[in-house]
């Protein structure tokens, strides 16, 4: 440091004279000098921060792109600074430069001489700015309070005025602060109380200079912060998939996942995986798996986010059937590294958020099967189907609707194979084995779904008053997403009827089985899809409730093609107005008086709109082996 302590001595010599032989004036300037010397690395330092947040939504993006797979993240972020030209270790040299100097002004604060000054040189105002606070106490105790105090001041400036450091977390930004306060208050203790000094000014000239250079490189102008928030916004997502598990978040089935997952990628040659969302999405997959294990020896590898899915009780009685647990983040992971011939799933959206194709197996053809049988357009998002190879669709209806999407998107055509609705005909052929109720009274269920503006939250007060006391039960089943998120909401309107209860209205908020949806002599929905398996299944009429609609692509009428969710309202029943809902039950009870008419027009319907009633499983299992032959042909060919 001697080399360093002369040239700073020099420096400090001109800042003494300049201060008038005031030691307090002399560091202030000196300290404005090295700002001013210094200022070409802080323009440096200003641009090399931008750059950071400016990449740092690529960054966020390639987390998200790859989450859970380090390697890659690693290896895609290493090509993102190549191509950004940014080295991620450049914000250490300014670092090293302020401990230089700080290690100077320690060395010519000790050693006076280096600035051809005396010790009695550095005395002003009574301060002996060559003593140690920790050594002499008192009033030189002051000295690091106000360190911390302008290191405090500087944190609060910077979390605002830094381009690095605006960006950062409420948490950074507290622990940044704690570091530099720390610093400064040792500073101020251990080291002569020049040095303090020093520190200080420092910490209150450097905010001017961060105004200053804000001026001159405006981050605003690099930096693109809609992008910035969206990035954090996904990756926060995926973060927090999943939610925590027992005790401190920890899944108490974390060790079975990990041994699933391992036991996944140690099977070689997988032909098919289902892919399920939780434990009650099997029975979209029944109908095709049941011809699968009935007409071929294939393996069905059957990969679910459930720990309790009913498929590992399966799996013990099939040893074709073969269940892993994968939570939704190693999800991630799972499916980027996806090595079968086939996925089949329900989840849309492929591509488009965090599940993506697979980057080891390009030819792994994507499956998607609806869990409901409905229109493609309006319910699901833009473009949620986009990036399928083949879809196997419950109706013609659906066709013109996918190929009219892909010449918007201008996305490739798919494969579209009219299989039908396996879930529809296995709830008809519960209906059928069903023990037919005789009633003396009607039954009325309201069965509405659980988005914004649902019955329960617009005017099931209006609705009740319009049915209660008819000589009907009424029974209203919500969905059980409402009272998964609102079960607050739930307890009070249960509680609100509470005199009613057991009388002529029940709450069903046991989802376990749907008998009471099927014995129902109407159903009373808004936009829930159990109205159309109600009149398809049993043939009798439904009522809707025209409450806002529910539609995740505000697109679809781009399309030019009406959802079928819309068209068939009027036809398999009656619309109600939710805001005028006087006379409800008479109109309902003219439904009744139609019921045969409605059952001989609803199972018309179903039939001209539900593709293949009864061979769903076998025309989507046909498909399925044909096109694993298929690919095992060409596999054969290209090693010959």
């Amino acid at each position: 440091m001697e080399y360093v302590a002369k040239v700073f001595g020099i420096i400090l010599s001109v800042s003494y004279k300049l201060g008038l032989g005031n030691y307090i004036l002399a560091i202030v300037i000196f300290t404005a000098l090295s700002k001013v010397i210094l200022l070409p690395v802080s323009i440096w330092t200003q641009k090399n921060s931008i750059k950071m947040v400016k990449i740092q939504p690529g960054l966020n993006m390639i987390k998200v792109r790859y989450f859970g797979d380090r390697e890659r993240i690693a290896d895609e972020t290493t090509a993102l600074y190549k191509q950004e030209k940014y080295n991620p270790f450049a914000g250490i040299f300014p670092m090293i430069i302020q401990i230089i100097i700080l290690l100077g002004i320690i060395e010519v604060v000790r050693h006076p001489e280096y600035a051809g000054l005396s010790e009695s040189s550095m005395v002003t105002g009574g301060i002996l700015f060559y003593l140690q606070p920790c050594a002499v106490g008192g009033f030189y105790l002051l000295m690091p309070l106000l360190a911390g105090l302008s290191a405090l001041i500087l944190s609060l400036a910077q979390n605002h005025m830094n381009p690095l450091q605006s960006e950062q977390t409420g948490m950074s930004q507290l622990g940044t602060a704690a570091f530099s306060i720390i610093i400064s208050l040792v500073l101020g203790l251990f080291v002569p109380a020049g040095v303090g000094l020093y520190w200080i000014c420092s910490n209150l000239l450097t905010i001017l200079q961060q105004f200053i250079l804000n001026h001159i490189i405006d981050p605003h102008k690099y930096i693109d912060h809609e992008a910035m928030e969206e990035s954090r916004r996904q990756l926060n997502e995926l973060q927090n998939l999943g939610g925590s598990h027992g005790k401190r978040g920890r899944n108490p089935y974390a060790a079975k996942e990990k041994a699933d997952y391992k036991r996944f990628f140690n099977v070689a040659n997988k032909h098919i995986v289902f892919y399920s969302e939780n434990n009650g999405f099997y029975k979209y997959f029944e109908k095709v798996i049941d011809y699968l294990l009935q007409h071929t020896n294939l393996v069905i590898h059957y990969v679910t986010s459930d720990p309790k899915d009913n498929i590992f009780e399966m799996e013990k009685t099939n040893n074709r059937i073969r269940g892993y647990y994968i939570g939704e983040k190693r999800l991630i992971t799972l499916m980027m590294k996806m090595d079968a011939d086939m996925v089949v799933m329900t989840m849309s959206d492929l591509e488009n958020y965090h599940i993506k194709r697979s980057y080891v197996k390009k030819d792994v053809e994507y499956v998607y099967i609806f869990h409901y049988p409905l229109s493609t357009h309006m319910v699901l998002h833009t473009g949620a189907l986009d990036h399928y190879d083949t879809i196997l669709c419950v109706g013609e209806f659906q066709i013109p609707e996918i190929r009219k999407q892909e010449e918007l998107a201008r996305a490739p055509e798919k494969k579209l194979i009219l299989a039908g609705y396996g879930q529809l005909e296995k709830l008809k052929d519960q209906y059928d084995a069903m023990e037919k109720t005789v009633r003396s009274r009607r039954k009325i269920l309201v069965a509405p779904s659980w988005q914004e503006d649902n019955i329960l939250d617009s005017c099931i007060d209006s609705l009740l008053s319009e049915l209660l006391g008819k000589g009907a039960d009424i029974y209203v089943r919500p969905h059980p997403e409402y009272v998964k998120r609102y079960g607050n909401r739930m307890d009070a309107i249960v509680q609100r009827y509470k005199d009613y209860a057991g009388d002529d209205l029940h709450f069903e908020l046991d989802f376990t089985a749907n008998t009471s949806i099927f014995d129902s002599d109407v159903v009373i929905t808004d936009w829930s899809g159990t109205a159309y398996e109600f009149a398809f299944v049993t043939g009798k009429p439904a009522v809707f409730v025209d409450t806002k609609m529910k539609v995740n692509n505000p697109q679809y009428e781009k399309l030019g093609i009406e959802p079928l969710e819309i068209a068939l309202r009027d036809k398999v029943g009656i619309r109600l107005d939710p805001k005028n809902l006087a006379g409800a039950y008479d109109k309902i009870t003219r439904l009744f008086d139609k019921q045969e008419e409605y059952i001989k027009k609803n199972i018309e319907l179903r039939d001209r709109y539900i593709y293949n009633f009864g061979h769903s499983g076998e025309t989507g299992g046909k498909y399925i082996i044909d096109s694993l032959k298929k690919m095992s042909e060409n596999r054969k060919k290209e090693n010959n």
